[in-house]
């Protein structure tokens, strides 16, 4: 028995162990260096309320995270204050078991809530699992940035998925905390 519930500081470590793997032998980060609990903390708090994290567990007592998803903000520029760009990360063990697709369409529908109009998500191709799973909850694909990445002796393409969240709006509505509208599910 899975479950969705806002990340918590002490989920760092988790989150980190089932991070390093892709940072370390996968293309779908481009990052090189893992980073350590602490660091994912601190990312954990950048999000000052506003963007949520969340995970996903096994229903084991003793909250066993198998994946998170998280959004944080698409650009430094305030006119892209209304849209935000999504991840998602599991563990391989859970993969393709449904657990990924309920967390995601969770982290969605909070966003939702919250009053963003569009979500982005950046996927290093190629990566057929991703794809699905993105389309699988409303994204469609918006574009490709060709080999924009170098990692592993090779270049990757990123291809770019776009959601439509809320119906944009003038002026718009700014976007509700996530410490105010917490783990919504559809």
């Amino acid at each position: 028995m899975i479950a969705i519930r806002p990340a918590q500081p002490q989920d760092a470590a988790s989150i980190a162990a089932i991070y390093a793997p892709h940072v370390l032998t996968g293309t779908v980060s481009f990052e090189t260096d893992p980073p350590d609990a602490r660091a994912m903390r601190a990312r954990m708090a950048a999000s000052d309320g506003l963007y949520p994290w969340l995970v996903v567990t096994n229903g084991d007592p003793e909250g066993g995270v198998i994946g998170y998803a998280y959004a944080t903000r698409f650009r430094d520029r305030p006119a892209y204050h209304y849209v935000v760009e999504t991840s998602i990360y599991m563990t391989d063990a859970s993969r393709g078991q449904g657990a990924g697709r309920l967390l995601y369409e969770a982290l969605i529908d909070t966003l939702r809530a919250q009053g963003f109009v569009q979500a982005i998500g950046a996927i290093a191709l190629p990566n057929d699992h991703s794809i699905k799973l993105h389309e699988a909850v409303g994204f469609r694909r918006a574009g490709v940035y060709r080999e924009v990445g170098y990692k592993h002796g090779q270049w990757i393409d990123v291809g770019i998925w776009q959601c439509e969240l809320n119906e944009p709006r003038v002026p718009p509505v700014e976007p509700k905390r996530f410490a105010d509208v917490g783990v919504v599910r559809g």
